[in-house]
């Protein structure tokens, strides 16, 4: 049964999702000073496309949190909770990779800019591991539609981030006696005003105290069915198990093999395409003539106000109607909105069709996002929902961010052919499209189980 109007609407009165709209832009901030911020000034000193590409390994941080996200399941920081502890603790070391990327030169030590900016990666990759817990386990396990309502603030507050933070930089770059290192050190002030969310905010309360420790006791008979004696030995293979077994175990025994598989494949497939085109955009916008100005005002301060109205309106949808069919028009929409860019690279600097692919480009991303995250959200057991859905992400840019890296080749080996480039990149949507098409019996019974379950 669909969610009247009215209750579509009062989901997004609860003041939970303000925290986790603000958290949200704390998740997308540090994309800046790794992404568009550092491919600007790669790009500014001469750096070639293929070298400003492989810039994007670093992002590989962001696909494999998953092997240290049980970690922020079973250890309490000794400060301010299980899950704000962690994002303070990252969210300091972010500022400290921003100070020190301020006092690098690219032409002496590009070495130690692609360190540092890999170790902000890690930092942010493991700030998002608990961001979307606490996202996860703020939200009761019998309020399932505030899931897509939380999705939609979530994407919101990333994009705002991005976005609306992200055209600062541009801004100053084309201001005299302002460069790129300096810039860095207004980035690191952002973050550190960003701290204060996590200050200010409550800290989740679940059962998974409760649900760890009956997995435990489980873990402790099995063991001493295998002839192992309580010591310090079993105890610590006990706490082992239970830390990084049990979260992947529960997911597939609770879906079942097939069903747990088809859905990460879908989630690893879903966004390659945009990611292609988003690792590629600020050169191609670049190469096509348009200033830093006109990239902060269209791609940032544009795009983050469609993303925000669209995020808002995808969480509506899905609330309303159902993820199945929001997660189907979002690649639709993907495919659709990177042709937009295949036309600007016939037509030219044209401003006018720039704001129009940045408004489609906005829409699709936003829809995209807030589908996917309300669906990755909605498969976790909050016992372990910083491993599980760290697992589900990462999958997702482990798809957009390595095999993304060699945009720039792609480029190149077209002879900077930039509308065949786009026009592939619509094509890598269809895949996704055709295997949720195949698992839209079972995740359309996923749900309706799920929202009985709650």
């Amino acid at each position: 049964m669909h969610a009247t109007f009215k209750e579509t609407l009062r989901c997004y009165k609860d003041r939970r999702l303000l925290t986790i709209f603000l958290f949200g832009i704390a998740s997308g901030f540090p994309w800046v000073m790794i992404s568009s911020v550092m491919s600007a000034w790669l790009k500014d000193e001469g750096l070639s496309r293929s070298s400003i590409g492989l810039f994007g390994s670093i992002f590989l941080a962001y696909s494999i949190n998953f092997l240290w996200s049980p970690l922020l399941d079973r250890i309490r920081l000794p400060w301010l909770g299980q899950r704000r502890g962690w994002i303070v603790a990252m969210q300091s070391l972010i500022v400290f990779g921003c100070l020190s990327i301020a006092n690098i030169s690219v032409q002496d030590n590009l070495f130690m800019l692609a360190l540092f900016g890999l170790l902000i990666a890690v930092f942010s990759a493991t700030q998002d591991i608990a961001i979307d817990a606490y996202r996860v386990d703020i939200i009761g396990v019998n309020e399932k539609n505030k899931l897509a309502a939380a999705a939609a603030m979530a994407t919101a507050g990333w994009w705002t981030g991005y976005g609306g933070l992200g055209s600062i930089p541009f801004f100053i770059a084309d201001l005299p006696n302002w460069d790129w290192p300096q810039i860095y050190y207004i980035l690191a002030a952002l973050m550190a005003l960003l701290m204060v969310t996590a200050f200010v905010s409550k800290e989740p309360v679940t059962n998974r105290e409760q649900q760890q420790f009956s997995a435990q006791q489980q873990y402790t008979k099995l063991l001493q069915l295998r002839g192992m004696q309580p010591n310090l030995l079993s105890r610590l293979l006990n706490w082992i198990l239970v830390t990084v077994i049990e979260p992947f175990r529960e997911f597939f025994s609770r879906n079942g093999l097939r069903l747990a598989l088809s859905i990460l494949l879908f989630i690893f497939l879903f966004k390659i395409g945009e990611a292609f085109l988003g690792r590629m955009s600020i050169v191609f916008y670049k190469e096509l003539g348009f200033s830093n100005s006109d990239i902060g005002s269209y791609s940032k301060i544009l795009n983050w106000w469609v993303t925000i109205i669209f995020a808002v309106l995808g969480g509506m949808v899905n609330i309303r109607y159902g993820i199945y069919r929001g997660l189907m028009i979002a690649g639709i929409a993907m495919a659709a909105s990177n042709i937009m860019f295949a036309l600007m690279a016939e037509v030219g600097p044209n401003k006018l069709l720039f704001v129009a692919a940045i408004f489609v480009d906005g829409f699709t991303a936003a829809w995209s996002s807030v589908a996917l995250v309300a669906f990755i959200s909605l498969l976790c057991n909050r016992a372990f929902s910083a491993t599980q859905y760290a697992l589900m992400v990462s999958l997702g840019v482990l798809g957009r961010t390595v095999l993304a890296s060699g945009s720039g080749y792609i480029v190149d080996w077209m002879n900077g052919n930039w509308s065949l480039f786009f026009i592939l990149t619509a094509v890598m949507v269809t895949p996704s499209l055709c295997f949720l098409r195949f698992i839209r019996d079972d995740v359309n019974r996923l749900e309706k189980q799920t929202l009985n379950d709650g």
